[in-house]
């Protein structure tokens, strides 16, 4: 009986680490297969059907209407909003022109840099240093050589935009969801989707997203993009340590490069992939050696993407 119960015990908390690292996967998987929607519709078309899908999964699941607050602060939902369409659309232009994995590690930026800038401790340093060391290696080539094979600067500027983004959707997003709670999701995507679809639209042209051949994909995209991995990670966020769920969300490079990898058959060159493990290291460093937060708090710094 005490063997069982240990084994029901370990099994219940590992769990919630299972979760995470379910979600980061999702995440990455669903960036890769939205890459097939490209030479259709775009970086903007495919945004817009992932919105479009992703908002009405989550409004039709979490009902924000239920939660309206009275008075509603609508300048830190906006916010959000615009931020969450930013980190998005910005990110699908960037794993259009770059490599998954030296994306993500470039937008990892964002929270990386929000983090440090709240926070006071030496160590920081070394964790800045370490992810400019990582920037270096995963961009630096460009900067010293005009061969084959470099990274589009362009794709790079998107990347550093999508970070920007997601560094604002993280300090509107603790001022929203304290305010809507469970509905700030909805809410966010929601404004969001208003933002991007006219983007989309001027770019690939209505016609072209409603092809009833894209459907499927896009479905699968909103899917495993939105509605799998938000279902595990708030599962995940009350059963774990804040943290060690900020520790878990820095693999996402990792698991981008693995999606890439296998997926989409993109290949990184070794100081990209040394450049990816710096900025893992530098983001896992300075979010175990900050300020502990609730999980409620945490719960705005779900990457969008």
């Amino acid at each position: 009986m005490d063997a069982a119960r240990t084994r029901r015990n370990a099994l219940v908390a590992a769990l919630p680490f299972a979760a995470v690292v379910g979600a980061t996967c999702a995440f990455q998987v669903g960036a890769s297969l939205a890459k097939g929607l490209f030479p259709a519709v775009g970086p903007q078309g495919a945004s817009a059907l992932r919105l479009i899908l992703g908002a009405a999964m989550l409004f039709a699941v979490l009902r924000p209407w239920r939660n309206w607050p009275r008075p509603a602060p609508l300048l830190p939902m906006l916010g959000l909003g615009l931020a969450t369409a930013g980190a998005i659309l910005f990110f699908y232009l960037a794993i259009g022109r770059l490599p998954q994995g030296v994306a993500i590690a470039l937008q990892f930026l964002g929270p990386l840099g929000v983090a440090i800038a709240g926070s006071r401790r030496a160590s920081d340093l070394v964790w800045t240093a370490l992810a400019a060391a990582g920037v270096w290696g995963l961009v630096g080539r460009d900067l010293m050589s005009d061969g084959p094979g470099r990274l589009d600067l362009v794709g790079v500027g998107f990347a550093l935009a999508a970070a920007a983004s997601w560094a604002a959707y993280i300090v509107w997003g603790q001022a929203a969801s304290r305010a809507f709670k469970g509905a700030t999701p909805a809410l966010a995507v929601g404004i969001a989707t208003v933002v991007v679809v006219p983007v989309g639209v001027h770019h690939a042209g209505l016609p072209a997203l409603l092809q009833p051949g894209l459907i499927p994909l896009a479905l699968l995209v909103a899917l495993v993009s939105t509605a799998i991995p938000f279902s595990l990670e708030m599962y995940a966020l009350p059963r774990m340590p804040a943290r060690t769920f900020a520790v878990l969300t820095s693999l996402e490079p990792a698991f981008g490069a693995l999606a890439g990898l296998f997926l989409l058959h993109e290949r990184l060159a070794p100081a990209q992939l040394a450049g990816v493990c710096a900025v893992m290291a530098a983001a896992a460093g300075a979010a175990w050696s900050s300020k502990p937060r609730a999980p409620e708090d945490l719960a705005s710094d779900i990457p969008p993407t």
